[in-house]
């Protein structure tokens, strides 16, 4: 037997998920006394198992201060495993429950406002009307964000548009293609012109995400690529609702997603304006980190969303 195989088969016998439990809850909470109270345990029994760990793996898991605990690299690898395997487990046991029972299980998603409310909000709509019992966490970020998210497993999937190429630790499906696109609210009356130029645009008020956001930024550097100054922004917001209540008023002119003004159905407040930007075009891909296991309801969710979008492989 190989010393790799002896130290597999010594930390196979040893190491107890409780173990790695306490771990978590004591790197989570920055101290001992603090992780003791959050898992209703006595302090030196805490330190007690971490004392077993590091003396069953041969390394010291954490650095001690008096201003609390840090995980030493060999803690933090230790950790970013034992997130991955209470992660399995609990996917397991909700399988378990959604094999026992259809109607139950969990879907943790995120996407950008733009994603969640024409791709997400009607799948999940859709899956909550077919099985009560399922539970939905939807969370609104950037792509770097909810990179962040899937890294501490607090979502299992991400519909996003690819601004740059990903690491290899994830997958990326791609479903579709998609362009920004100008619009303005049905009300405004450069809705009703079937010819504009980009110069004629550039004097209008405009409601987009500030130059400093990720999106935002992108929308600048669409402008520029054509050989123009980007327009000034009247409303500058992240929030999504607001540049549509602004949009409704009919003043001012916005950039979106193409896929937005067309799912779930083709939206009767906007106009697309006849102004192209090819430079904006971008895939948008569903995103999951890569060798994990999905749960049967995460795998319903994505085979809704792949079913959604079809329409779009074929528009351009």
């Amino acid at each position: 037997m190989t010393a790799a195989s002896q130290w597999n088969e010594r930390v196979r016998r040893r190491v107890k998920l409780r173990d790695l439990d306490i771990l978590l809850a004591v790197i989570r909470t920055g101290s001992m006394g603090k992780a003791a109270e959050a898992l209703n345990m006595s302090q030196p029994a805490v330190s007690k198992a971490i004392a077993y760990l590091e003396h069953t793996l041969g390394v010291r898991l954490l650095d001690r201060s008096r201003q609390g605990v840090e995980p030493t690299p060999y803690g933090r690898a230790l950790v970013k495993r034992g997130v991955a395997i209470f992660d399995e487990l609990r996917q397991g046991v909700q399988d378990i429950a959604f094999l026992t029972d259809p109607t139950a299980g969990e879907i943790r998603v995120g996407g950008s406002d733009a994603m969640v409310s024409a791709i997400i909000s009607p799948v999940v709509h859709r899956l909550a009307e077919q099985y009560s019992r399922m539970s939905f966490r939807i969370i609104i970020a950037d792509l770097r964000m909810l990179c962040r998210e899937l890294d501490a497993r607090h979502i299992d999937v991400a519909l996003c548009r690819l601004f740059y190429p990903l690491s290899e630790e994830y997958s990326a499906e791609v479903l579709f293609e998609d362009p920004l696109v100008v619009a303005a609210g049905a009300k405004n009356p450069l809705a009703r012109r079937r010819k504009i130029k980009l110069a004629d645009l550039l004097d209008e008020p405009w409601t987009l995400p500030p130059a400093d956001n990720t999106y935002g930024s992108f929308v600048m550097d669409a402008f520029r690529a054509l050989g123009f100054d980007p327009p000034r922004i009247a409303f500058g917001t992240t929030s999504y609702n607001l540049r549509a209540e602004l949009l409704a008023t009919g003043r001012y002119l916005t950039m979106v997603p193409r896929f937005s003004v067309l799912l779930p159905r083709q939206n009767p407040s906007l106009r697309v304006l006849p102004v192209e930007f090819p430079t904006t075009r971008h895939k948008v891909a569903i995103i999951t980190l890569k060798n994990r296991s999905l749960g049967r309801a995460t795998e319903l969710f994505i085979d809704r969303v792949r079913a959604i979008t079809r329409p779009l492989t074929r528009s351009r």
